[in-house]
């Protein structure tokens, strides 16, 4: 009888342990979900920009020898951005530089009767794809590359030299907030080869370069 007792009791112990253990569940790893942080958006922005303009005869000659020295001026610029960033390594933006006026000393015949200077401003503008890296979370470089187009304004006279066609640019930015960025940049915006010809100057190519060097602030809405 004795042992018919022991036999139960250990029967109902194990059963114990049973419905114990069911209702142990077991540990889980925590599941770590990323944080994806939204980098696209609209910007504006606005730069100082040193523009500077170079002309030299490739082939050819004018008329009038001080043409064929070519020339090399340097101007003021306003620039004013407008972009739109898909992500944190592709972006389009937008660019016009407004020409400030400056007087200038062109060849020719200004400068035969006296040389006398002339009120002159450089307009630009360009429309780029914008790939970018960034090394940093605040520190960006970035390329630019599509179209520029340049006009000069001399004496209120507005001339067109055909100074359009492939830009291009490198530049870096740095980002002090969420919103707000300086950057640095150097943008080509036109480089061309023009053939001239007329009786009374003569026949010429010409390759024009517009450089600039750009410093400016961007805002991200």
């Amino acid at each position: 009888m004795k042992n018919i007792v022991l036999s139960a009791v250990a029967v109902l112990a194990m059963s114990s342990f049973s419905v114990a253990g069911g209702d142990v569940a077991p540990i889980e790893e925590p599941v770590v979900v990323p944080v994806v942080v939204d980098d696209s958006g609209f910007y504006l922005g606005l730069a100082y920009t040193a523009l500077n303009m170079t002309a030299d005869v490739s082939e050819g000659s004018f008329v009038d020898p001080a043409w064929n020295e070519g020339f090399d001026k340097s101007w003021s610029d306003i620039m004013v951005q407008a972009g739109y960033k898909f992500n944190a390594y592709i972006a389009v933006e937008g660019r016009y530089w407004f020409g400030l006026s400056d007087d200038a000393l062109w060849p020719g015949y200004y400068q035969e009767v006296g040389g006398l200077p002339l009120d002159t401003s450089v307009d630009a503008w360009g429309i780029y794809v914008k790939p970018m890296y960034p090394v940093t979370e605040e520190f960006d470089v970035y390329a630019l590359l599509g179209y520029g187009s340049t006009s000069v304004t001399i004496n209120d006279v507005d001339y067109d030299w055909g100074l359009d066609g492939f830009s291009w640019g490198l530049g870096a930015s740095y980002s002090f907030t969420e919103n707000i960025s300086a950057f640095v940049d150097y943008v080509r915006v036109t480089d061309v080869s023009e053939d001239y010809y007329s009786a009374l100057t003569g026949t010429a190519t010409v390759d024009t370069v517009v450089d600039t060097w750009n410093f400016g602030v961007s805002y991200k809405f």
